[in-house]
């Protein structure tokens, strides 16, 4: 299946960009069994870990830093147009911290994906909910991903996947754990939105 063909992906991260470095790992080893393609990619972080595979992949890389706007208005405006120029299909947030406006999600429906670092709807609304988990002393904790709406941490559940906390549990060692099952879920959330989208396209 050729790019153009395929379902296009937009990757917007705030962080170091692991699970970018990942997901395009992935994709470049697995060109062949993929409906879907990587197009864009929007970081904030001047340690981003993925510039040089995304580009050696031929995927657009911009850095769009909200410090340089006047207010999140003007800053969502220029990550619409950026998307919209280049007819992104769907967007995963991956550690992205800002809260989507309504003009965003009104211009791409249903169509914005996230990842949260809890079993849904547990830990919510937080930054800190790994930490949050073993403060509370919860045996099962886990990753959901879901579809976004106006309020953090809301919206539809696309795919959950649970995380066992052992008593000699610290941040680090669960942290690793959630290292190594975010990416399967990303990916794993990617192919079932993209072949639902392809299966609605071929009616």
């Amino acid at each position: 299946m050729k790019n153009s063909d395929k379902v296009k992906w937009a990757l917007l991260c705030s962080g170091k960009g692991n699970n970018v470095y990942n997901i395009i790992n992935y994709y470049q080893k697995n060109p062949h069994q993929n409906s879907f393609y990587i197009s864009l990619i929007i970081y904030e972080s001047s340690d981003f870990s993925a510039i040089e595979i995304a580009k050696s992949n031929h995927i657009d890389v911009l850095q769009i830093s909200r410090n340089t706007f006047k207010d999140s208005i003007k800053h969502q405006k220029k990550l619409i147009h950026e998307i919209l120029s280049r007819r992104i299909d769907f967007i995963f947030l991956l550690n992205y911290k800002y809260l989507i406006k309504q003009e965003m999600l009104s211009t791409f429906p249903n169509r914005i994906i996230n990842i949260h670092p809890s079993l849904f709807p547990s830990f919510l609304g937080t930054k800190t909910a790994i930490q949050d988990a073993l403060a509370y002393g919860v045996k099962i904790t886990g990753i959901t991903t879901h579809i976004i709406n106006h309020e953090y941490d809301k919206g539809i559940i696309l795919n959950q996947v649970a995380i066992k906390i052992n008593d000699n549990d610290n941040f680090e060692l669960l942290y690793t754990k959630f290292r190594k099952k975010g990416f399967k879920i990303i990916v794993k959330t990617i192919i079932k939105i993209t072949d639902e989208f392809q299966a609605i396209k071929n009616k």
